[in-house]
């Protein structure tokens, strides 16, 4: 067999090629107990084989800590049920195919811009942020990955925002990898042996291997132009570290993709990425694809590439396939074709994962919800929105709980609509769902301003728009700035995996630096939603994928590769936008010269100042005009609610 080179990279925004509920449980290996009741994806499974090539690929991308599965009944969360141990199944039956068929099959876990493979394995569920005190965010969650066969893994962006999580991927992840997990232009700074400062690789800078059938594979793992990660820790410029990393004579080249094209012409390439979260796909050139797999184990990316058989074809095109997976026991029974699906790793990763949402209390239960909130699927405001909820009960109801001294003041209170991050569904409020829902540690502070001021902050915030996203520290007081003014451990290290948010406005090129990309995904999920009619009309003429009478809900996806890419047919989740910022009724009956508190999330606290000093000129407000509203954070306020709210007797 004639050697290949396949250069293995990966990429998050992938750059264009021009320029109805069940109250069913899900089927559970015998014996075996789920402290999460699990929805199953009750008669939505996919009809048409996977594609099989020479060299196939499994990608996972941005899993944030989402090992559970996603546990709620309605759609479509069950698309997405299945857990890190159903996967570990999976991934076994596929090993076991592609050896039976004579082909390799590769595991990938990716996750950021230009050409990365990151993983993105920290911040998203109480699995990995729900660590007792004193624990390192993603330590224990992290292990589970140890029990997979990953050829190919590498660092993201959420890795890099806390030096010591950073630090215990060098330390307690990366060894246990021998080489697979890849950082080619991330370092941490240690002491070295005399005590001074070195700069070394997190991980890995490549990785050279050959496959099974004896394929030469050349690795990289290189992070976007991040600017976000912590001190003593380095993200070096993808430009430059193609200078010094890949021999060739000009030094302007713009991607790793086309450094890599200049030196090996015909040199098939395969792309996998992710960061922005959504599901998309390309081809750069006839002989290269680019794979981005979604987020939250809400998808599972499948390449093939078929090689050609002739020594004088070595540059005529390839032929790839690709597919976006949902991630449930469905999906994987069908595609595996096993008889007894469950494997003994799988089922003992799954025990392994429920123990320790066992040991972190995750199952918890603060109160029982009424009904469904959605986050974006209903309009704000609304009786179903959980912008709405926050704003018009939570808000309230918490910050009198927390602060009784200040009973008597009246208060607005505001936030940003990106501090909430997911849907809440009705039944059980457990601890996981709290960290699913609003994850972000951000104190309540509060301002005293008269009523003609504090009135107008609401609108005048909604008022300054992209540009204040654009520079949301003018002031100089960033929210690392307020939390050491605030926290009772003067050692706090800053942990910026908060973002405003904007709902579907695409981040700047700045904001996407810095790592936020909540304004991308949002716009296409937008974009699902009001191309609806067109795009399921298409699929109906088109597809030999499964279209259910009635699809059930979940995404639908266009890219840039032939054909379809989704493996079952869905019908858009519904997306309506909302306001940069939300806010509680406004008190009633007040004077303009009255008093009354400004209540808002630390996170903003610059863009807070400037707007008070807009509004009036008698007061210049700074931080020292700022205190703090009692002690809990934005990310406890769901709990206490529905521990005052949602257990009242029926």
């Amino acid at each position: 067999m004639k050697p290949l080179v396949v250069a293995l990279v990966a990429i998050a925004t992938l750059v264009a090629a021009h320029g109805p509920d069940h109250n069913h449980e899900r089927d559970q290996p015998r014996g075996f107990y789920y402290p999460f009741w699990c929805p199953s994806s009750e008669g939505v499974w996919p009809s048409t084989p996977l594609v099989w090539g020479d060299v196939n690929f499994i990608h996972t991308t941005d899993s944030h800590g989402w090992l559970l599965g996603h546990t709620k009944a309605t759609y479509p969360e069950p698309n997405y049920s299945g857990n890190f141990g159903d996967f570990a199944s999976f991934v076994a039956h596929m090993k076991l195919q592609a050896l039976e068929r004579g082909v390799d099959l590769l595991l990938v876990d990716s996750a950021s811009f230009l050409f990365l493979a990151k993983g993105d394995l920290h911040d998203g569920t109480g699995l990995s942020d729900g660590f007792p005190s004193g624990g390192i965010d993603g330590h224990e969650s992290n292990k589970f990955f140890f029990d997979l066969p990953y050829d190919i893994l590498a660092i993201g962006n959420h890795e890099l925002y806390d030096y010591h999580i950073a630090y215990d991927m060098l330390k307690n992840f990366a060894p246990r990898w021998n080489g697979k997990y890849l950082t080619s232009n991330v370092n941490i700074t240690v002491k070295d042996a005399s005590g001074s400062p070195l700069s070394v690789p997190v991980g890995h800078q490549y990785r050279k291997f050959k496959t099974l059938f004896g394929r030469r594979v050349t690795a990289l793992g290189v992070l976007f132009n991040f600017s976000g990660n912590s001190r003593n820790t380095t993200v070096q410029r993808v430009e430059k570290m193609v200078e010094e990393h890949i021999p060739v004579s000009k030094d302007d080249w713009p991607t790793v993709f086309d450094a890599i094209r200049a030196v090996h012409q015909t040199t098939p390439i395969v792309i996998f990425g992710g960061h922005t979260h959504t599901r998309d796909c390309n081809q750069l050139d006839s002989r290269s694809m680019s794979l981005q797999s979604g987020r939250y184990m809400e998808t599972v990316g499948w390449m093939s590439m078929d090689l050609p058989k002739e020594e004088n074809a070595s540059s005529s095109p390839l032929n790839f396939t690709r597919r976006y997976l949902d991630p449930n026991r469905n999906t994987y029974k069908f595609h595996t074709g096993s008889r007894i699906f469950d494997t003994p790793l799988g089922v003992s990763l799954t025990r392994d994962i429920m123990n320790l949402s066992k040991a972190f209390n995750l199952s918890h239960v603060f109160g029982i919800a009424p009904h469904d909130y959605y986050l974006n699927r209903v309009p704000f405001p609304s009786n179903q929105s959980v912008l709405t909820l926050l704003a018009d009960e939570v808000m309230p109801t918490v910050l009198t709980i927390i602060n009784p001294d200040r009973s008597s003041m009246p208060f607005v209170a505001i936030a940003n609509s990106g501090s909430q991050r997911f849907d809440l569904y009705a039944g059980s409020f457990t601890r996981n769902d709290q960290y699913l829902v609003s994850p972000f540690d951000d104190y309540f502070l509060y301002v005293t301003v008269p009523y003609s001021v504090g009135s107008q902050v609401l609108d005048a915030l909604n008022g300054l728009g992209s540009s204040d996203r654009k520079h949301p520290f003018k002031t100089g007081s960033t929210p690392e700035m307020a939390r050491r003014r605030f926290a009772a451990d003067t050692t706090f290290e800053p942990r910026g995996r908060r973002w405003l948010g904007a709902p579907d406005i695409p981040e700047t090129e700045e904001e996407y630096a810095r790592g936020l990309v909540d304004g991308r995904y949002n716009q296409w999920l937008k974009k699902q939603w009001e191309e609806r009619d067109h795009v399921m009309l298409a699929r109906a003429e088109a597809s030999s994928i499964t279209t259910h009478s009635t699809p059930s809900l979940g995404y639908v996806t266009t890219d840039s590769c032939p054909g379809i890419g989704d493996d079952v047919a869905h019908a858009p989740v519904p997306y309506y936008s909302s306001p940069e910022y939300i806010a509680s009724p406004l008190p009633t009956g007040l004077a303009s010269t009255d008093l009354m508190d400004v209540v808002f999330l630390e996170f903003f606290e610059s863009s807070m100042l400037e707007v008070l000093n807009s509004l009036q000129t008698e007061k210049h407000f700074t931080t020292s005009d700022v205190s703090l509203y009692g002690n809990a954070r934005a990310n406890t306020a769901f709990g206490i609610f529905a521990e005052t709210k949602w257990n009242q007797p029926a």
